[in-house]
């Protein structure tokens, strides 16, 4: 430990320059090399280390996957009571799930999200058609923003209904959502729903 003239005590180059923010999601999570496996969704699953882009796109209606997915699932998280508006308590909510992801797979907490993402993406789904007044169930594809738009929804209802009236916290449920369906366990509600809608879609072509 170096110390000054005067006694205290001089911090190295590394301590003050801090945590990179620049390359890395949270200071902490590196972003230049996650890997896709489906190149459907990859064009529509942006990684960058911003985490809060401060509504910068909120004016582009359909430019919504320029958004981080960090951040985009920071704002699915949002859509319940507990966090509606709290952008921050639900950022930590995330970063904590990341740290915890980590903990229990050794791996890069945005390489989990992406996979857990490109499995729990629905190809097909139901639409309704009628017919001289009778509705008929049709199988369609999914466009793969929209694969992209219910793998979030999924995963963030599974979250809160694994942590809603149980000793499971929303950061234990997040992560263990994150893991199962980037293993793509059946066991897990985002890849359970998404095996559902596509068995639906299976049975109305």
């Amino acid at each position: 430990m170096q110390k000054s003239q005067y006694g205290d005590r001089v911090m190295s180059e590394s301590e003050t320059e801090g945590p990179d923010f620049s390359t890395k999601l949270f200071g902490r999570w590196d972003v230049s090399e996650i890997e896709f496996r489906d190149p459907s969704t990859e064009r529509y699953i942006t990684v960058t280390p911003v985490a809060h882009s401060m509504g910068r796109h909120a004016s582009q209606q359909f430019e919504k996957s320029d958004i981080s997915i960090v951040e985009r699932l920071i704002n699915r998280m949002m859509l319940r009571e507990e966090n509606t508006g709290k952008k921050q308590q639900t950022t930590k909510i995330v970063r904590d799930a990341f740290e915890l992801v980590h903990e229990r797979t050794g791996e890069n907490p945005i390489q989990i999200l992406v996979r857990a993402i490109e499995h729990a993406a629905p190809r097909e789904e139901t639409v309704r058609l009628k017919y001289g007044g009778i509705s008929v169930p049709k199988a369609v594809d999914v466009a793969p923003q929209r694969r992209v738009d219910q793998a979030l929804k999924f995963i963030a209802e599974g979250a809160y209904n694994a942590s809603f009236k149980t000793e499971t916290t929303i950061v234990e449920a997040l992560a263990s959502q994150l893991i199962g369906a980037s293993n793509n366990d059946v066991e897990t509600y985002a890849i359970n729903q998404k095996e559902e809608k596509e068995r639906v879609a299976a049975a109305a072509r």
